[in-house]
Formats: C-alpha cells, sequence, structure tokens
C-alpha cells in the first residue's frame, strides 16, 4: 500500500477477474469487511460507492489483454483514515470528465472528488499500470 501515514490496523486485498461481475463481489468483499472494522454506515456506504465507480472503471475503459485481473486494496488505519485502492493493468491515468445531463456514464471521478477527502492515482507498484485510490476520515478511529 502506497501511503506514508501509520501502519494499517486492518488490511484486505481482492484479485478478481476483469469482469463487470467483479465490481458488484467487490462492493459485497468491502461491506462484509467493514462490518468486521465496525466502519460508521455513512463511511462504510461512501466508500462501497466510490469503490464501485474504480472498479467500474478499471473494469470498463482500462485497455489491458484477456485474462488481466484486476486488484483492489483497503486498509484501516490508526489515524482514522480509510484508504481504498484499485489496481489495473492500464498505465493512462484516470482523466474526469464533464458529463452533460444526457450522458449515461462518465461521473465516477467526479464523484470520487466530491466524496472522498483525497484521491489521486500512480504507477502501480509492483508491475506495470496504475493504482487509483481514495482516502475517507473514519470518525471515532
Amino acid at each position: 500500500m502506497n501511503s506514508t501515514s501509520s501502519p494499517p490496523v486492518g488490511d484486505i486485498e481482492f484479485r478478481m477477474p476483469r469482469s463487470r461481475r467483479s465490481v458488484g463481489r467487490a462492493r459485497t468483499l468491502f461491506t462484509e469487511q467493514a462490518r468486521c472494522w465496525k466502519l460508521p454506515q455513512g463511511v462504510t456506504e461512501t466508500a462501497v460507492l466510490l469503490l464501485s465507480e474504480l472498479m467500474t472503471n478499471a473494469v470498463v475503459h482500462a485497455k489491458v489483454s484477456q485474462g488481466r485481473e484486476v486488484w483492489a486494496r483497503c486498509a484501516l488505519r490508526a489515524e482514522g483514515t480509510l484508504r481504498v485502492e484499485v489496481l489495473d493493468a492500464d498505465e493512462t491515468p484516470p482523466t474526469p470528465r464533464h458529463a452533460s445531463a444526457d450522458d449515461e456514464g462518465g461521473r465516477g471521478l467526479a464523484l470520487i472528488e466530491a466524496l472522498a477527502e483525497r484521491w489521486g492515482s500512480e504507477p502501480r507498484e509492483p508491475g506495470i499500470g496504475k493504482t487509483v485510490w481514495f482516502e475517507l476520515s473514519v470518525p471515532g478511529e
């Protein structure tokens, strides 16, 4: 996990096929983990929404060969930060779009920008591709 903050209190990683079904599976797995971490409902709901957006971007927009996986990493840190990362094999950084009212998509990064404390992307380590991440504050941590 790329971060200069304190070590995780808990962390988890999911590796899934690059498939639309993996988006829902990631939401389910994260929700189960959030229950174990006893995250507040509002933090969990926001994290699930933003994780879903990042997973969808990795599955739909990453230009990679067949058979590549998408990874999701989630860490709850001692200072009260939840960091969620999605890794894919496409090196192209995400670019926010300005979706019109009639567009069916193009709002994911705008949601992340609006709801996350911080977010960004960086080259994937290890390997090829990128890591797109967001952080949320966890009250009471």
